[in-house]
């Protein structure tokens, strides 16, 4: 095995190049039932304590009634029309659906993240989160009762 400090010692190379650090961090994240959760504070939080210059944010929602989407962050009726329109994509009580075993949102909630994304992946550039104006981080519950939801965010950079 090759030790960090005998590349150093033996090739002055590696001691100007800078060196790759990764942390990992679990966010647990409160919903108040269906809709939308934002964790872009909480994330870029991760970001400036990890003193990352540049890099990027890995994240991992753990669940497969929820997902993980970047969206409108100024006008809160964009998030409502998501809704509508995945509501009458994949209705609750949907004569369709079967895996009812934990209420009539259960096999939607199921749809609704298929269709959607549980990972992200978020370039980091001058210790921070690389967004655009409008753009939010959000966990977005499908279910209708509130759920504790675990987000794991990794972080690699510089």
């Amino acid at each position: 095995m090759v030790r960090a400090g005998w590349l150093l010692a033996n090739f002055p190379v590696f001691a100007s190049m800078p060196m790759l650090r990764q942390s990992v961090h679990e966010l647990v994240i409160p919903t108040r039932g269906r809709g939308f959760t934002e964790v872009t504070e909480a994330v870029a939080d991760r970001v400036r304590q990890a003193g990352l210059q540049t890099g990027l944010a890995t994240l991992h929602l753990r669940h497969t009634s929820a997902s993980l989407l970047i969206q409108e962050n100024a006008d809160p009726e964009v998030r409502r029309d998501l809704e509508r329109f995945f509501a009458r994509l994949a209705p609750d009580g949907d004569p369709l659906f079967q895996h009812t075993c934990e209420g009539d949102d259960d096999m939607p909630a199921h749809i609704r993240t298929a269709l959607t994304a549980v990972n992200l992946s978020i370039p980091i550039a001058h210790g921070a989160l690389v967004l655009g104006t409008w753009q939010g981080i959000y966990v977005w519950e499908h279910r209708s009762a509130p759920h504790r939801r675990q987000l794991v965010v990794h972080l690699l950079g510089e």
